[in-house]
């Protein structure tokens, strides 16, 4: 096993599994995916760290498999952070120009930025992402970059995204544990868009949907940025639990059953007879009564974000349409019933774009993890991170999670 340079890695602590991606840029540039990782998640539930040594321990295997792969020491991560608290909306930062000749520099653009990342948050929350749409130079708005141009007020539209500071920190403390290091942090809907989308789907507009075991996340592009975001504390593991209470059984054996024999499709009625299985030797499963507990669910997952973008007043940016990801985006047919709730195309994603193991690129599980990677490969990495939300963290943390 060797160091390498160049080598990106993208850590995804999910409700599931844990996963971990090895990206590879090469001398032009380009990204290649050269190792995956993986290991069942024990020790996370709704995306967030809730036992550090089960999750700890479960990182540590799918970091060795990836290393393996790749056959690279993995000593720094990105990590893909997640949960019911993050929150994202779009805020306008003002700035006046007083250089004398009222010419726009690159210090008044990185200022009018910063006043629009200056918002009421809660006192416990920070900013995870400032994603940049427009300028606008004195009333003049769609402005691409204002730097040589001659104004008195900037302003800039932003999207922020944002969560509680102490449960970043808890995730970050379990992967400084293992002697690794956190390059950064990064939304995983955010990532999973970086990893399915095309430039020309996000300037058309799209709605990308993560469907997890636990959490739901979705973000939207338009003209090329990103222009909405969010989370539902819902995922596949509340499918299960559905089933389990309306067919009163055991939730092992309910989430056993939504994988081999589930599906949003109509069928007609039939019954399954259980297996001898925790004492349910002979028991009848009605699986159309399962069809019909699972439509409802998914349904209203979608009618949920449907609802939240057309409040937000983007569901006609949709021209791209929406494209489906995650663990929960395998249930037979539920393209179909997207299609019916947004009446509008609908598919299944798979990475865009890049280099490496087939198998690994068309699965829609990892598109979290290497966007991440791809997040990751655009990001310059400063000698200090006391000016970044990981610099806070880490400052927070002293030298439990300063750098090493």
């Amino acid at each position: 096993m060797v160091d390498q340079p160049n080598i990106i890695v993208g850590l995804e602590t999910g409700t599931s599994k844990i996963c971990a991606v090895v990206g590879e840029v090469n001398a032009e540039g380009a990204l290649n995916i050269i190792g995956v990782g993986q290991a069942k998640s024990r020790g996370v539930r709704k995306g967030e760290i809730v036992d550090p040594a089960a999750a700890e321990e479960d990182i540590r295997s799918a970091i060795s498999n990836a290393e393996q792969m790749a056959d690279v020491e993995i000593r720094s991560v990105f990590l893909g952070t997640t949960g019911a608290h993050i929150r994202g909306f779009n805020n306008r930062g003002v700035h006046p120009v007083v250089s004398a000749d009222r010419e726009i520099t690159e210090d008044d653009v990185r200022d009018v930025i910063k006043n629009a990342r200056a918002i009421n948050l809660p006192v416990d929350h920070d900013v995870i992402h400032t994603a940049r749409q427009y300028f606008h130079v004195d009333g003049q708005p769609g402005v691409a970059n204002p730097v040589g141009m001659l104004g008195a007020r900037l302003e800039v539209d932003v999207h922020v995204v944002h969560g509680h500071r102490n449960r970043f920190q808890n995730a970050i403390r379990v992967v400084k544990g293992l002697q690794l290091d956190v390059e950064g942090i990064v939304f995983n809907g955010r990532a999973t868009a970086m990893a399915v989308l095309a430039a020309d789907q996000r300037e058309m507009g799209a709605l990308v949907i993560d469907l997890g075991a636990g959490i739901t996340e979705y973000v939207l592009y338009s003209n090329g940025i990103l222009k909405h975001s969010g989370v539902l504390a819902v995922g596949g593991d509340h499918v299960s639990n559905d089933i389990a209470i309306g067919l009163k059984i055991p939730l092992a054996r309910a989430d056993r059953l939504k994988i081999e024999h589930g599906t949003v499709a109509p069928i007609e009625a039939r019954t399954l007879t259980l297996a001898n299985d925790n004492g349910l030797s002979g028991k009848e499963i009605n699986l159309g009564h399962m069809h019909r507990i699972m439509t409802a669910r998914l349904e209203e997952t979608f009618q949920l974000i449907d609802e939240a973008i057309s409040r937000a007043g983007l569901r006609d940016h949709l021209r791209a349409g929406v494209f489906l990801s995650g663990g929960g985006s395998r249930v037979p047919s539920l393209t179909t019933l997207a299609e019916e709730v947004f009446q509008m195309p609908v598919y299944l994603a798979g990475a865009d774009a890049l280099n490496g193991a087939t198998n690994v690129l068309q699965t829609p599980e990892f598109n979290t993890a290497i966007g991440i990677v791809k997040y990751g490969a655009n990001q310059q990495r400063p000698s200090a991170a006391s000016g970044s939300l990981l610099g806070r963290l880490q400052k927070g943390f002293g030298k439990l999670i300063g750098r090493t």
